[in-house]
């Protein structure tokens, strides 16, 4: 074992002999809902003083839901058993929670102007005077806005916000907020890193697990109400009534929560589950069989939300093996869905393996089918034209398809961002998607806007996430992990949110109020994401790895074309001109190699390695410096975390202790095996400045 690796293993092997001066210990189970008693005394202190009783009615399971949270939380963050009483009259300092039409409280004049012209799941929550008191109010016009805001109302006492004066209005900028799962019928995940599944098809529908409910109750306290069961890569076997049944029960727990459940379908299920000679979208029979498909899954789930679909994509079947279109196959769903007001999520991740160039295949079919898609059909792209690498330009469809609902897909999981086991906080690489100008309708055309409805008048809106959850007691492996999971609802919800913002957030709710402490593990997240980008695929790179978690340069010519002249993917006007698919002037700045921006340069530009970067280094250095620069973040990180024994739960602290050794090694492990293989082609040495590299010829062995 290498000299670093042995003193940080001597700091976590005498911190165990440490007396507990952290919080109690935490198995991470309760991810951000923790609600432990409020630490600082003068903020209990108001908390009681305006907290005292209860107000919320209705017997509408949604309601029921709002209340049960409602008093669990205050119950435990107030150290208080606080009294339900429910009345039409506001009590001095009582939390009066509803709709008006569970109490008519919120018909009078005094919240029926707030209330007014606030959207659906929208909330309001306001403290009012009354007399020589408050109370609190969180008020919506249906049911799920009601316990949107109790969440809300529960983080801010989370976070230490001030109560005296509260005067919030949330509202969901975008309609479906959809976690996909990547989960098959036997219990395994695809690209999961946090154990099996959390659906136990084998138990179900007659075992109920109340992880269900836990997992439920995490996804609405940040806004997500749409959740797809199973893999893209879907398996008929999940349209059988057997397994619609099991699906039918997960349905009724999530119902309390606000939450729709949607199934990826296998378009060619008519054949393989119906037993007919085609799945051909325009035979008659295949849609006769769609409709009596549909029609039995209502039957059994009557909110179901329909259907997501990856087709002609990796081998799976679609609507291109009879000849057909994109528009044709997602379209016959959605008609058959239409009478239930059911959706289709229809994947643009297609690619062909002797493509010329996999950046622009999804625009080159889906872009000129712009108006053919029904209006239930929504049009699911991944943030980048290729496949959710640690950055990569925003996809050019985007903007691109004005009379096309377009959603995005983000990917949780970390496929290509550490397997679950680096500290990596996602929420830059979702704002860095969501901000991005497409210029579709000249400057300040972001991707939010796009997707949100705001810049091309779409009716429906989506947004969706590839999920990170498994069966481990923590749900995500990585503490860390979770603040992805959480940072990808709040930005679903409205993607205006700062990604700081966020992470505090997180923080205070998951590991500590401790002002000094919030700012060191903020030191540590905000950066995280930049660093992995660095010590993986700095500079445009993308696609470097053998099993998306292995370094591997040596088998991915096709993506970074190294050669004597320089490195990169020429895809300007004299390359494959994927140039052309962005609106100008970005296209132009895109297409010139000075004045392409530098972290994406080796992605549109075949780059020398003498060209000299804003940094007064020439190229090969600045790979180096970034390389190295990468390493040294994940050592700070670790330095910084140390600094932390007795301020964070003990588990939690010596979980990502463990973790922070693997990061560190396995950068340096991706920054010796890239650094090692490019320099064959560029003929120039590291510079002296940096440390010799720990696997000299790219290859991990064992110490």
């Amino acid at each position: 074992m290498k000299f670093r690796a042995r003193v940080l293993f001597l700091v976590f092997f005498f911190a165990q002999l440490m007396p507990a001066l952290a919080q109690k210990e935490d198995n991470g189970y309760r991810l951000w809902l923790k609600y432990d008693k409020i630490e600082d005394e003068n903020y209990l202190e108001v908390c009681r003083g305006q907290i005292k009783t209860i107000n919320i009615s209705g017997d509408n399971p949604i309601l029921l839901t709002a209340q049960k949270e409602l008093k669990t939380g205050l119950d435990g963050l107030l150290k208080v058993d606080l009294r339900i009483k429910v009345s039409s009259i506001a009590i001095e300092g009582s939390v009066i929670a509803g709709t008006p039409a569970s109490n008519t409280l919120f018909k009078s004049k005094m919240f029926a102007a707030g209330l007014k012209g606030l959207p659906k799941d929208s909330y309001l929550i306001k403290t009012v005077k009354s007399g020589s008191g408050t109370y609190t109010v969180v008020a919506a016009n249906n049911d799920a806005g009601v316990l949107y805001g109790v969440f809300n109302l529960l983080r801010l006492l989370q976070t230490h916000a001030p109560l005296q004066h509260i005067n919030v209005v949330g509202s969901p900028k975008i309609q479906w907020r959809t976690l996909d799962h990547w989960d098959n019928p036997d219990g395994t995940i695809e690209r999961g890193y946090a154990g099996k599944s959390l659906w136990k098809w084998d138990e179900l529908p007659d075992a109920i697990d109340t992880r269900y409910t836990d997992y439920a109750r995490a996804n609405a306290s940040i806004g997500i109400n749409a959740v797809v069961l199973n893999n893209v890569n879907a398996s008929s076997q999940m349209l059988d009534k057997v397994y619609l049944e099991k699906v039918a029960v997960l349905a009724n727990v999530f119902r309390a929560y606000g939450i729709r459940v949607l199934l990826s379908a296998n378009v060619a299920a008519p054949k393989s589950l119906g037993k007919l000679s085609t799945a051909d979208p325009l035979d008659a029979g295949v849609q006769q069989w769609w409709k009596n498909k549909i029609a039995d899954i209502y039957r059994l789930i009557p909110d179901f939300g329909g259907f997501l679909v990856k087709a002609n994509s990796e081998g799976q079947p679609g609507p291109k093996d009879y000849g057909r279109t994109h528009a044709d196959g997602a379209n016959m769903l959605a008609d058959a869905l239409a009478p239930y007001n059911g959706v289709v999520m229809w994947r643009a991740f297609v690619y062909s393996v002797d493509s010329t160039d996999r950046a622009r295949q999804a625009y080159n079919e889906f872009a000129g089918l712009d108006g053919k898609f029904r209006k239930n059909v929504l049009l699911q792209i991944k943030n980048g034209p290729l496949d959710f690498q640690p950055r990569e330009p925003f996809s050019p469809l985007f903007g691109a398809m004005p009379n096309t609902t377009q959603m995005m897909e983000l990917q949780i999981t970390q496929e290509y961002t550490g397997y679950a086991n680096h500290l990596v906080y996602l929420a830059m690489l979702f704002k860095e998607a969501l901000d991005t100008d497409t210029h579709a309708k000249g400057g300040g055309s972001t991707i939010g806007k796009v997707i949100d409805g705001s810049l091309q008048g779409q009716r429906i809106t989506g947004i969706a996430g590839v999920a990170n959850t498994g069966a481990d007691t923590n749900w995500t492996r990585h503490p860390f992990a979770q603040a992805n999971w959480y940072a990808f609802g709040r930005l679903a919800w409205d993607h205006d949110l700062t990604a700081k913002q966020i992470a505090i957030e997180w923080i205070n709710s998951t590991l500590t109020n401790d002002t000094a402490a919030v700012r060191i593990i903020l030191s540590m997240m905000m950066p995280s994401r930049e660093a992995l980008v660095n010590y993986e695929t700095p500079l445009g790179l993308t696609v470097l790895c053998g099993l998306h978690d292995v370094p591997a340069p040596w088998t991915r010519m096709y993506y970074h074309r190294a050669d004597s002249v320089g490195l990169g993917f020429n895809r300007t006007t004299t390359g494959s001109n994927a140039v052309a698919q962005y609106f100008k002037p970005l296209q132009d700045t895109l297409n010139n190699i000075e004045t392409c921006p530098e972290n994406l340069l080796a992605w549109f530009h075949h780059v020398p390695w003498d060209h000299r970067m804003q940094s007064g280094r020439e190229f090969w250095d600045e790979l180096c410096f970034k390389y190295y620069s990468g390493v040294d973040h994940v050592r700070t990180m670790q330095d910084n975390w140390s600094t932390l024994s007795g301020k964070i739960d003990k588990t939690t602290f010596d979980k990502v202790t463990q973790l922070l050794i693997k990061q560190e090694d396995e950068a340096v492990w991706w920054r010796d095996a890239c650094l090692w293989y490019f320099a064959k082609y560029s003929r120039k040495p590291i510079p002296q400045q940096y440390e010799a590299p720990r696997y000299p010829n790219g290859r991990k062995k064992a110490d």
